[in-house]
């Protein structure tokens, strides 16, 4: 789906009727097509999202050129997937990859939220309003928009469970997988208060938690291990171990084959005694290495991925396995800071530093089946590692694929938590109630101002409008009663999307962190404003 808007842009240079006089603000032809294009180019990709938001939203199917599907609601992966041609609409996808930075969560409303302010900039525009007053009066309306919500929000602590809880379901709620809520959301929130120290905590390392997909079981099967999971098999050759208790871990960079030459030379064997000595050096090396290994103590080799040549050969597997030690071939490159981190080993890079000091330590080392393969789990690691693993499980590799987004999701409304310890009501409550109080300051100001504070206003409660459309209920009714029960002071009043009426949706455990919301209208207000700003494109060759 390319918008490629390109409007043919007439480049009629004739000045306007320029603002003589107290006349309007008439800017000449070009400028105003180009900012219609750039407006209409990036509405079309905010509505293309606009029916995936909330609860009852509805899932995307993307075909990739490849022939992958992927099926998902999550703003940041649709856009992230769709070909976007239009420079401008390409700044919405790059909106929506900040917000999943920064909070994790609302990368959908965000995109709307900045399509609903470009329409209102547009009404603005075409009565005449200059579009730097705009712009600033947006960050003006911005900036007001934090104090509300600073205001609306509840202060809440990482040892209150429950509030993490009901903030982790909320994020899900709106996932393909959200009927496992119940049972991804406290493993998120464990996740999270695993691998941080909850006293003095301002940001969570998402790169502790490593998420491992296994194809078989459910959802619900998914697990939380305090340890490591490794995806790789345990060696199984001439009967090596697959369990070993009190394990002593090494971590190598090595391999254990007989070494090569270091370029392309050849070495020519004229006879078989030769031969025989040739196999003699290469299996007393081997032998070498593997004593040396058991000297140091070690149990279990983990052997990373070589390029070169084999990291290990069969003659080596076939001594370790005498000596009693757990072989795991084929470790990832990307993995070995996690792993030395959870088990507090060092990784080594050659034989002179294999010593005691650097191995790890972990109660147990198993193999287990999952699915159709197995894995090498590792558990009972020292306390100071502040790491977990996720296994998540799932029967088919669309819904494993949205399993991991979704707790990707839920993690980071934690890590949001954790940043900023506030939370608010959601299910629409916080825009209407961000809307009602800037009316209110649109008319403490004059002039152009009030007006752009206003349009801004109005602009704030496409969520809502969203929200009710997609639930099938009548938007209008459902804002204006809204907008209604929040002028009658109650904050908290929200759509509550299962029983299709205006509740109080605290009460229905809705919430979300506050950097979710504030996030969300600073980006998207942020990006308004440079929309609003450019007056050309210039294609350069």
């Amino acid at each position: 789906c390319a918008y490629s808007t390109w409007s043919k842009m007439a480049a009629k240079t004739g000045a306007g009727p320029g603002a003589r006089g107290g006349e309007t603000f008439k800017d000449k032809e070009k400028p105003t097509e180009v900012r219609l294009s750039n407006i209409t180019a990036a509405k079309a990709v905010a509505d293309a999202i606009r029916t995936s938001l909330g609860p009852r939203g509805m899932d995307k199917m993307i075909q990739s050129s490849n022939g992958d599907v992927t099926i998902t609601n999550d703003g940041a992966t649709i856009l992230k997937q769709m070909q976007v041609l239009h420079p401008v609409a390409r700044m919405l996808v790059e909106l929506s990859k900040a917000q999943d930075i920064e909070a994790g969560d609302g990368t959908t409303t965000v995109v709307i939220m900045a399509g609903s302010l470009l329409n209102a900039s547009q009404k603005l525009l075409s009565r005449g309003i200059h579009p730097t007053t705009i712009s600033d009066s947006f960050q003006r309306a911005a900036a007001k928009a934090m104090e509300v919500l600073a205001e609306m929000s509840s202060p809440v602590t990482l040892s209150d469970r429950e509030s993490l809880l009901k903030s982790a379901t909320t994020a899900l709620n709106s996932k393909v997988v959200s009927q496992y809520s119940s049972q991804l959301a406290p493993l998120s929130v464990d996740a999270v208060l695993k691998v941080i120290d909850p006293a003095t905590a301002t940001n969570v390392d998402l790169r502790d938690i490593k998420i491992v997909k296994k194809l078989g079981g459910t959802v619900e099967d998914t697990e939380l291990v305090e340890g490591l999971v490794l995806d790789q098999k345990a060696s199984h050759l001439a009967g090596g171990v697959t369990r070993v208790e009190k394990a002593k871990i090494g971590l190598i960079q090595f391999c254990i084959s007989p070494p090569k030459t270091d370029m392309e030379n050849q070495v020519i064997v004229s006879d078989y005694s030769q031969m025989d000595r040739i196999l003699r050096e290469e299996r007393q090396y081997i032998l070498d290495i593997c004593k040396k290994i058991k000297k140091a103590g070690c149990n279990v080799l983990l052997i990373q991925k070589s390029i070169l040549r084999d990291a290990v050969n069969e003659m080596a597997l076939h001594f370790l396995a005498k000596m009693k030690i757990l072989v795991v071939r084929d470790i990832e490159r990307e993995d070995i800071e996690f792993i030395s981190k959870t088990v507090s080993c060092r990784p080594i890079a050659s034989m002179d530093h294999f010593l005691p000091e650097h191995l790890g330590s972990a109660g147990l080392v198993e193999e287990v089946a999952m699915g159709a393969s197995k894995v090498v789990k590792i558990t009972g690691a020292s306390s100071s590692a502040r790491t977990v693993t996720v296994v998540v499980r799932g029967s088919n590799k669309l819904v494993l694929e949205e399993a991991d987004r979704s707790i990707h999701d839920a993690l980071c409304v934690i890590r949001c938590l954790v940043k900023n310890r506030a939370v608010i009501a959601g299910g629409g409550a916080p825009e209407i109630e961000v809307a009602l109080r800037l009316m209110e300051y649109s008319q403490s100001l004059t002039g152009m101002e009030a007006y752009c504070v206003r349009a801004f206003a109005e602009a704030m409660e496409v969520i809502p409008s969203t929200l009710a459309e997609n639930a099938g209920l009548n938007p209008i009714a459902v804002v204006t009663e809204l907008r209604n029960k929040h002028a009658q002071g109650e904050r908290n009043a929200g759509i509550n999307v299962r029983k299709g009426t205006i509740t109080n949706i605290l009460e229905e455990n809705v919430v979300q962190p506050v950097l979710v919301t504030s996030s969300a209208i600073n980006l998207a207000a942020e990006t308004v404003r440079s929309i609003m700003k450019i007056d050309d494109i210039v294609n350069t060759r």
